[in-house]
This record gives C-alpha cells, sequence and structure tokens, in this order.
C-alpha cells in the first residue's frame, strides 16, 4: 500500500497538470479571440468622411426667383442660440422625382403651424424657447441627377405665394455620396432649429405627425435633451405591411431579432425616416456618429442610450412608396454586418461616446 502512494501523488500530479494547462489553454485562447476581434473592429471599424468647404454652403431662392449664390451654413456645434423652431433635414439621393410632393405637403404643415404669424408656444418644455420659424434643408447625397435644381425650382415656383421666405429652404450638395446616415449628419451640423427632425425625401410619412412627435419629446425632455422617434410597429398587421414581399417581411423580422440580441429592445422600429431631436440631442449625439450606412439609426439610439438622452417612440401614420432605393438582401447583409461593427466598436472602446447628455451638469 506504500508502494502504490507515490504512485498516485504521480497520478493526481499529472492530472492536476493537465486540467491547470487546459485550463491556461482556453483563457489564451479567449485572449486570442477578445484581441483578434478588437484588431478586427480597428481594422473595419467606420470612418466617416470629412465634409468639404464646397459641402459647407448652401444656396436659396430670392424673393424674387433668383437663386442666390454660394452662402455659408451655420453651424450648429458652436451655436449657442436656436433661430427658429423646427429645421428639417431632407437626405435626397436621386430624388427629382418624388422630391417635390413631399415639399409641398412639409411647407403646408410648416407654413400653417409656424409661419411668422403664428403666436403659439412650440418650443421646449418650458415654454421659454423659439416660438415661431422654420427652415428646411435639402441635403443632395451626390446624386447623379437634378435633384438639387429639382429643389430649388421648386422654391422659385412657390416664394410667390407667400408661404416662405428666402432662407426658407436650402440647398447643400455633397460632392460625393456619403450614404443616408452620412447625409443626415451633414445637415443636423447646419440646422438653425430650436428642434430638428429628419424625414425621408419620399413622403412616405404623413408630415404633420410631427406635431405628435415635438409633443412627445417634449413630455420626455430632460435638461433640454429628447429624441422623438416616429413609429410603424403598429402597423405590422395593417395592409401597408402584411401585402409586401414575403422576403420583404422575412428580412425585417429577422432584422428586429438580430437587434433584441444585440440589446436594443426598448424601440420596435428603429428604422422610420422620420424622428425629431432637441437642438441640445443633436450637440452631443451626432459629432460622435460613426455610421454612415442605412444602420446609422442604430447607433444614434446607443449614443442615446449612453448619454442617458430621453427617446420617445411615437406611433405615425406611414405609407408605401415605390421608388425605394435600398436593395433588400445585399443591404440587408450589409445592414446586419455593420450593425456587428457599431455593437463591438463601442463595446472594446474603439468608438468613443462624448461626455455630455442630460446627466452632465449631476456629475
Amino acid at each position: 500500500m506504500g508502494e502504490d502512494a507515490p504512485f498516485g501523488l504521480l497520478v493526481s500530479s499529472l492530472q492536476n497538470a493537465s486540467f491547470t494547462a487546459a485550463l491556461c489553454g482556453l483563457l489564451g485562447l479567449l485572449g486570442l479571440g477578445i484581441l483578434t476581434s478588437y484588431i478586427l473592429i480597428l481594422l473595419v471599424a467606420h470612418t466617416p468622411r470629412h465634409e468639404t468647404s464646397s459641402e459647407r454652403i448652401y444656396r436659396t431662392i430670392t424673393k424674387d426667383g433668383k437663386t442666390t449664390p454660394a452662402l455659408p451654413l451655420p453651424d450648429t456645434y458652436s451655436s449657442e442660440k436656436a433661430e427658429v423652431v423646427l429645421s428639417v433635414v431632407v437626405p435626397a439621393y436621386n430624388e427629382s422625382e418624388r422630391l417635390p410632393g413631399m415639399l409641398a405637403e412639409a411647407v403646408t404643415f410648416l407654413h400653417d403651424e409656424y409661419g411668422s404669424s403664428k403666436k403659439k408656444i412650440n418650443g421646449n418644455a418650458n415654454g421659454s424657447g423659439i416660438t415661431t420659424g422654420w427652415e428646411i434643408l435639402v441635403v443632395d447625397d451626390g446624386s447623379t441627377d437634378s435633384t438639387a435644381e429639382v429643389a430649388l425650382d421648386w422654391a422659385r415656383s412657390r416664394i410667390h405665394l407667400g408661404e416662405f421666405t428666402e432662407g426658407d429652404i436650402r440647398v447643400c450638395v455633397l460632392e460625393k455620396n456619403r450614404g443616408k446616415g452620412g447625409a443626415v449628419t451633414h445637415g443636423m451640423r447646419h440646422v438653425r432649429g430650436e428642434f430638428a427632425v429628419f424625414a425621408d425625401a419620399d413622403g412616405a410619412s404623413k408630415f404633420s405627425d410631427v406635431k405628435s412627435l415635438l409633443k412627445e419629446l417634449r413630455s420626455v425632455e430632460d435638461d433640454g435633451f429628447g429624441i422623438a422617434v416616429g413609429s410603424r410597429a403598429h402597423m405590422v398587421t395593417t395592409d401597408a405591411v402584411v401585402k409586401r414581399s414575403f422576403i420583404r417581411n422575412f428580412l425585417m423580422h429577422s432584422f428586429h431579432t438580430l437587434l433584441k440580441t444585440f440589446g436594443i429592445r426598448h424601440i420596435h422600429d428603429t428604422q422610420c425616416g422620420f424622428k425629431l431631436f432637441s437642438r441640445a440631442a443633436i450637440k452631443d449625439i451626432f459629432p460622435f456618429m460613426h455610421t454612415e450606412g442605412w444602420i446609422f439609426d442604430i447607433e444614434i439610439l446607443l449614443l442615446a442610450g449612453y448619454l442617458s438622452v430621453p427617446v420617445v417612440e411615437v406611433p405615425i401614420t406611414w405609407h408605401e412608396v415605390t421608388g425605394t432605393k435600398m436593395r433588400l438582401v445585399q443591404d440587408s447583409i450589409r445592414m446586419a454586418w455593420d450593425l456587428g461593427v457599431v455593437r463591438l466598436g463601442y463595446i472594446w472602446g474603439v468608438y468613443r461616446v462624448g461626455l455630455g447628455g442630460p446627466s452632465k451638469k449631476r456629475r
């Protein structure tokens, strides 16, 4: 029995050594995986293109119907005070056919609701903000058609009606296509509004629903920060969604499942192109945006979460419009890839988050 004791100790030692070696190997593989993931994210991380000098200018229509020379756009990030109640950013890529209808609906609403003759309180939660005035900033995202000229021609044909004045409808042109996210981010950097909404050029959303967005944003506004997200989630059982193609609905549900996996559970419709921001939220979110493609809406919500900016989802009226620029399968795959890159970018600290938000004064 005494002779077996050393043998038993040897076996026990070998077993412990094997376990230790296996554990070290597992930890080594885990560390290698984390390092590889970090390096991969560094390599594929989104890098926004810096705007050029020609992209910091706009053109508008004078009261006598002439096109102005290039004028400098304001800088939202450096300006302290708003000049109008509401700015509307319209990202537009080859939208010469659909843009006029959207502009007509938007201008009618804006003139009636925020025209200079109005005296209603439409400002922030405590009612101390600007009460009148509006602007539309059309961001031509490197279009290959006449989108910019169509916008200016439309304004030229309507300015004599008195619905708007010189400077209310502005058009800026990006030298190269950046993607919807890049166009929206560029527009948000140059708005004059106390609030700003981005709206798709196709006119799929009912523009008067901006009143609901503003009302709900004001109800959750914290220290001047707030975001209202237009939502089509309530329409999931309506003909507008049910009668869409099987592949479109399949991809939609698959994307929503992926979003829940990545932690976006409180917003049911992240991709609706109708979102309203307070000026404070614009200045603390958009300078840190990285994504310029379709997935930019998700990054907005992620940044809002990191900064504790209140976000409210608001049902809106919406209808399907033909002529979408989205390629279902290709863009869905790209969106899934970009979503992973964005999420890991923030997890690994490759993407930077600002120090702002409504809680900054309470730190």
